[in-house]
């Protein structure tokens, strides 16, 4: 019988103490619920053709049986499957593998929680992302809106000096970068990855939190993207998010986190950014 209670207990560690790593030993991740663990075996069976179209799923009951979990852990991973379309259920008969629809539903191979390594795909995508993202947010952001991502620092700020992690309010302040774009799919784009991205924001943020130079240069790096925003500097916001991930990556190379250097790439500030500190960059009237 497969027992979701035994599998290999990962470890999560803790934001404010991340010890480095050997390199053959990447951190493990795992996912917090035994609903999500069950969530991902079932739709790994499903695209593996373990369960095809139009295949019964076991009941309820049955479900909880096999994995070593209790019914409501199953009704919430059902849950997550037909969130996905992964499944239907039909009065009366049961719960059925679904078609694949024609237009299928975005989503990432559930690998990118089991690993800091997985996770830093992710935070490739979110690199190549981010800077134009930004750029947009340069050339439409309002006054509000500025205002509002100076809001957002000030939150990270207060966290932090409260002893928290901060990564809701550092995942809030990017969604407000999103948000300013006055694109609404770049806003629905940020939720969706911040799904993947929050287990592995604890990790660089706990990584940052051991160091005040760490600390001090994520800073530096949020408020040099807002003073972009805030001028109207689209090339000069565009490099410095773009510089922000590519650093928060070196420094998990830093802190030992990432246990193998990973090729770096190369990033050339515009001349707007070589020129000027971000402290010194004309604001918009």
């Amino acid at each position: 019988m497969l027992d979701l209670y035994d599998d290999p207990i990962t470890v999560l560690y803790s934001p404010m103490a991340l010890p480095a790593l050997p390199p053959s030993e990447p951190t493990r991740l795992v996912a917090e619920r035994l609903s999500d663990r069950l969530a991902l075996r079932l739709v790994a069976q499903v695209e593996s053709g373990q369960l095809l179209p139009g295949d019964r799923l076991p009941t309820e009951q049955q479900l909880a049986a096999l994995h070593g979990v209790s019914r409501t852990v199953v009704r919430e991973a059902m849950h997550q499957l037909k969130s996905l379309l992964l499944v239907v259920a039909r009065q009366g008969s049961g719960v059925f593998v679904a078609e694949k629809p024609v237009n299928q539903p975005l989503a990432f191979d559930p690998a990118v929680l089991e690993s800091v390594e997985a996770v830093v795909h992710v935070v490739e995508v979110r690199r190549v992302l981010e800077g134009e993202i930004a750029a947009l947010a340069a050339e439409r952001a309002t006054r509000a809106q500025v205002a509002a991502l100076r809001r957002a620092l000030k939150a990270i700020d207060a966290a932090v000096a409260q002893g928290r992690d901060g990564v809701a309010e550092d995942l809030a302040f990017h969604r407000v970068i999103g948000e300013a774009t006055g694109n609404p799919q770049f806003r629905l784009l940020i939720g969706f990855l911040e799904q993947y991205l929050c287990q592995g924001m604890r990790i660089t943020r706990g990584n940052e939190a051991r160091r005040s130079d760490f600390m001090q240069a994520v800073q530096l790096e949020h408020r040099a993207i807002v003073e972009a925003i805030a001028a109207g500097d689209a090339a000069a916001a565009r490099h410095y998010a773009t510089d922000h991930i590519l650093r928060g990556e070196q420094r998990l190379v830093e802190g030992g986190v990432i246990s193998r250097r990973r090729p770096r790439a190369t990033h050339k500030a515009p001349a707007s950014a070589r020129k000027t500190k971000p402290s010194s960059i004309k604001k918009k009237t």
